[in-house]
């Protein structure tokens, strides 16, 4: 039998099943603690990219050779030895290529390791390291590179003392009827219209996207409600409402609708296409009468009045939604006005859904609505890269104040963002923290809080005018389809219990908040 070959009863220990046996006063721990003699070149290629070359040293290398065959010599089965009495030099022979790819990956862990302990680099990704690519040669040292993404580097801006407007408001009876219209529209039913179509009204339609005679997307029995705009994830049709007016069951309309640059479907960023309606149905929405009954199994509440407090409550609670935003938007413009460093695209791409994730926990927390979520979803993924780049310069700016003044997320805080997300979607906090936890979401619910902790410190310093708040009107339907196709839905972006709704409702013709 050649020398390189194995017999099939020589075995080499798994790495997990081969132990280091302790050693009195550590002259074995001592080697193990070893720093390597490193070699790191790191080139700047932006303000969030580094370039790293690393080159271990031969002695290095056959320091961990040696210490994986120490290993083996009491474990390795060699035929014709009792285990463990095996002559090194034949264990060496037999089982260095096998251990070659154990001393790798140990190095290469090692080495990382101790580049994140020694250079000030703040990695923000793991590093991007093809593992089969890099050779452990037979002489010599060992070289290989990775590119990294990092957070960038930054004098803090001057946070204390910024002027803010607060947007104020109280909310009149007839505030309170408009929102217990939209709120009675979640149990509303849909009942068929046999005349022409109004602007509020619901068409039923097959809907298909077209380009250059090929079909990109398509929907059937789309429930719409005919508003001045359609907003969906990669586009915009304007005058939703004056093409679909007048129109009758059995009619087809069509329209022109331009796509982002942030569209899913690279090829056609930029580029318009046609909508296509085949309409199946008009129907008008019949909203529930407020019995003792509706009452009593939609919130539990004793009265009208009562009902109508907890929709005003409501109003104030979305209102300091709008204050924050608001108050967000104008610390963010002070503090990233010098942050003109640019962003890797790989970066941005990665973190959008990430963002698009923290905007609805937010919304969710808020009291808004699944439509006013997913207008706001579309709105976001239609210019996902203008506003992936300001939340994360945000982000690295307010992340970095919170390290200088100790702030962080605690039990309590995950606590209370998760009910108040299960009180808005009616789920449990349970299910809330089981699907945030399986999505990865937590992450997201963290940076939610230490910001927004972070935002409270800087307006707890800051001086503010009060100006008038006029509420948003819903002026745009919004559907969860992206016009150029290249995109597949993500159920995490939205509460299961809100997907489960829509079903639900669907089948019952009930609707949709409008």
């Amino acid at each position: 039998m050649a020398e390189n070959e194995h017999p099939e009863d020589d075995s080499l220990p798994p790495a997990e099943d081969v132990a280091v046996e302790e050693t009195a006063e550590g002259e074995s721990a001592e080697e193990e603690t070893q720093p390597l003699s490193l070699e790191v070149k790191i080139d700047e290629r932006g303000a969030c990219e580094r370039h790293v070359t690393v080159t271990v040293s031969r002695e290095d290398i056959e320091r961990y050779f040696d210490n994986e065959f120490s290993d083996l010599m009491t474990s390795a089965q060699v035929p014709g030895f009792r285990v463990g009495h095996a002559p090194r030099r034949l264990i060496e022979a037999r089982f260095r290529k096998d251990v070659a790819d154990r001393v790798k990956s140990s190095l290469l862990m090692d080495s990382i390791g101790q580049i994140n302990e020694r250079e000030d680099l703040s990695p923000i990704s793991e590093p991007d390291l093809k593992f089969e690519a890099i050779e452990l040669p037979d002489e010599g040292p060992m070289t290989f590179e990775f590119d990294l993404e990092v957070r960038p580097q930054f004098d803090v801006p001057q946070w204390k003392g910024l002027k803010i407007e607060r947007p104020v408001r109280e909310f009149t009876d007839a505030d309170v009827d408009e929102a217990l219209e939209r709120e009675l529209a979640r149990f509303g039913k849909l009942v068929p219209h046999s005349g022409a179509a109004k602007s509020g009204d619901y068409i039923t339609t097959n809907l298909s996207f077209v380009h250059d005679g090929e079909t990109l997307s398509s929907a059937e029995e789309e429930v719409i409600r005919i508003r001045p705009a359609l907003s969906f994830r990669d586009g915009r049709i304007e005058d939703f409402d004056k093409l679909m007016v007048g129109v009758k069951a059995g009619e087809t309309r069509t329209a022109e609708a331009a796509l982002t640059e942030d569209a899913p479907n690279r090829a056609l960023r930029g580029q318009k296409v046609t909508a296509r309606f085949e309409i199946l149905e008009v129907k008008r929405l019949e909203l529930p009468e407020l019995t003792p009954e509706f009452l009593a199994s939609n919130g539990d509440f004793e009265s009208e009045a009562e009902l109508r407090d907890a929709v005003r409550d409501n109003l104030y609670r979305q209102l300091e939604y709008h204050q924050h935003r608001r108050a967000r938007e104008q610390v963010t413009a002070a503090l990233t006005v010098s942050a003109n460093w640019e962003l890797p695209p790989t970066l941005l791409e990665r973190q959008s859904e990430r963002e698009m994730q923290r905007a609805v926990l937010e919304l969710q927390r808020s009291g808004f609505s699944d439509d006013e979520i997913r207008a706001y979803e579309n709105q976001l993924r239609q210019n996902s890269r203008v506003e992936v780049a300001r939340a994360l310069k945000e982000h690295f700016i307010l992340e970095r104040i919170a390290e200088d003044q100790g702030i962080d997320a605690d039990a309590d805080d995950y606590e209370q963002e998760i009910a108040l997300i299960a009180a808005q979607s009616g789920e449990t906090p349970r299910r809330i923290r089981a699907r945030l936890e399986k999505s990865g979401g937590m992450d997201a619910l963290r940076n939610q809080v230490i910001e927004r902790k972070v935002i409270g410190l800087i307006l707890s310093e800051a001086t503010f005018t009060e100006v008038p708040f006029i509420p948003e009107r819903a002026e745009a339907s919004a559907i969860d389809r992206a016009a150029g196709g290249g995109v597949s839905a993500i159920p995490e972006a939205k509460p299961e219990g809100a997907a489960a709704k829509a079903d639900q409702d669907k089948d019952s013709e009930e609707t949709p908040a409008p």
